[in-house]
């Protein structure tokens, strides 16, 4: 996968990123795959746990320096990043693949034989800055919002863009449904256009992301909850099992959550 200069090794010998313009944690750097040792790190990640205000103080001067932050969950039954079998070098560029062309492909294998796709869903107006939404998510994650991570920790990735961040690390949470995680990071290239958001949380099999520009009618919502089916079936299947239903529930929400099984 096309990758951008790596800022990461600059750590090893500068653990506060003072050389990146950053004043970083203590924290710990990543390069475990399930290959073995990448050859360069493919994330940092703070050894404190997140709290809330963490986000807001780092995501900015991180950018600067070519990173982009998002929370990571050390707990649960599978550990953090080192054991999550990371695999980047199976990882396609999100930039080679159309979004609408792997919904269309996804919806083809998972909905029913009579169920035609129904299309892109339009984009609602912007609620709120989008990196401002993402740092009052990351806050509730941290703090006392919805359970989806037991340990977030905040981490920062070399990546172009939010979107870009699971396939960056080699993420392999969807494997079930997709293995080429950069197709799901073309989708969510897509969701940063059209409805504002940011990937906020990653755990070993859940993706979490702020939305600044949230469905807000029924058939806006009915329109997004195809994509989601598309990109996370058990998200449905699972779920409130069937697209109505579950569509009542994006109406007006800030934080989209998936969980593939």
């Amino acid at each position: 996968m096309a990758t951008l200069p790596n800022p990461l090794p600059k750590l090893a010998s500068d653990p506060s990123g003072r050389s990146l313009g950053l004043r970083l944690p203590p924290g710990r750097l990543i390069d475990t795959t399930d290959r073995g040792p990448w050859h360069e790190p493919l994330l940092w990640h703070a050894e404190r746990a997140a709290a809330p205000g963490n986000w807001a103080a780092l995501g900015g001067t991180s950018g600067r320096a070519g990173l982009v932050p998002v929370l990571v969950d050390l707990g649960g039954s599978r550990g953090g990043p080192q054991q999550w079998d990371l695999a980047p070098a199976d990882m396609s560029y999100p930039g080679d693949h159309d979004a609408e062309e792997v919904l269309a492909d996804l919806w083809e294998e998972w909905a029913a034989e009579d169920e035609d796709w129904p299309g892109p869903a339009g984009a609602p107006a912007l609620q709120a800055d989008p990196d401002v939404r993402a740092a009052q998510v990351a806050d509730l994650l941290a703090g006392e919002g919805p359970s989806w991570f037991e340990a977030p920790h905040l981490a920062l990735v070399p990546a172009r863009r939010s979107a870009d961040v699971p396939a960056v690390i080699g993420w392999s949470g969807p494997v079930n449904h997709e293995d080429d995680t950069g197709r799901l990071s073309a989708v969510l290239r897509s969701w940063e256009d059209r409805f504002g958001i940011r990937v906020v949380g990653i755990g070993f099999d859940v993706l979490a992301v702020s939305v600044a520009a949230p469905p807000t009618t029924v058939a806006e919502a009915e329109a997004v909850a195809a994509e989601h089916f598309a990109f996370c079936p058990d998200n449905v299947l699972q779920g409130s099992g069937t697209l109505k239903a579950y569509a009542a529930g994006l109406l007006g929400e800030h934080a989209w959550s998936f969980w593939w099984d």
